[in-house]
């Protein structure tokens, strides 16, 4: 195996994509907050003085909005989690390293998906 010139981003590139992450966190938890505060308020949807039948149909969907309101908070927690990992990996210096080929992950994918820890190359191997 051949040593690559290239087996990290250097300083200035990791202090970027640490600016990136931050960002998203800020704005991801931000949207966990106002996922949660509609889960709260989902109570009271102002329908209280609307027809008897309006509220039994409101009942239904407010089951079905409660669970999806559910998987989107999961889901935003589970994304916090990965991008908190990632600035583990930038203080690490090992951020944008494929974990399969050891390679550098394209930097326009990492700031699309900056959690990435996989290699277009490497994700379509599986």
């Amino acid at each position: 195996m051949s040593t690559q010139s290239l087996s990290r981003y250097s300083d200035a590139e990791l202090d970027e994509f640490r600016v990136l992450i931050e960002e998203k966190i800020n704005k991801a938890q931000s949207d966990l907050e106002l996922i949660k505060s509609a889960y709260m308020n989902d109570g009271n949807n102002g329908t209280d003085d609307t027809s008897p039948t309006f509220k039994a149909f409101e009942e239904g969907s407010e089951t079905m909005s409660k669970e999806a309101n559910t998987q989107l908070a999961i889901r935003q927690e589970k994304f916090i989690r990965d991008l908190k990992n990632a600035l583990i990996r930038i203080e690490n210096k090992t951020y944008g390293v494929c974990r399969v080929t050891g390679k550098l992950i394209n930097k326009e994918r990492l700031k699309l998906v900056p959690h990435a820890t996989l290699s277009i190359e490497a994700k379509n191997m599986q």
